[in-house]
């Protein structure tokens, strides 16, 4: 029983570790938002997203997530006009970073029922360790 508790602890910490990493993202996504590139024609700041993998970890015999890479977003850059920018095109036009604050929210929202749902198992497994330990005081 102790050794299944352990693994549910440590499953649940590999979940948590993975949702930070995601939450990292979202909100280097967020701070960018408005984020324009320093030359014209260049980019902006490219939306990041975070693709898991689960992984059986041969030593807890069970699956474990984390996180298999942090990519850049392929979608298109929206544009502005906006002729005085110094970011400006030939056209008076400023790419805009591909990150989309409602987008964001979902994605953090989301991340952070994951999380929590992950404390909450870890605090049922602590618990009912530290009851195990009581029962065999």
């Amino acid at each position: 029983m102790a050794s299944d508790l352990n693994t549910s602890l440590t499953v649940s910490a590999g979940g948590m570790t993975a949702q930070t990493t995601r939450l990292r993202v979202i909100a280097q996504n967020i701070a960018n938002l408005d984020t324009t590139a320093s030359a014209p024609g260049a980019d902006p700041y490219q939306r990041r997203t975070v693709t898991f993998e689960t992984k059986l970890d041969q030593a807890l015999g069970a699956d474990t997530v984390r996180v298999k890479s942090v990519d850049k977003d392929q979608t298109e850059f929206s544009k502005r006009y906006e002729p005085a920018n110094p970011a400006a095109d030939t056209q008076g036009y400023v790419k805009t970073p591909n990150v989309n604050s409602f987008v964001e929210l979902l994605d953090m929202r989301e991340a952070e029922r994951t999380y929590s749902a992950n404390l909450s198992v870890m605090q049922a497994s602590r618990s009912m360790m530290n009851q195990t330990i009581d029962l065999l005081k």
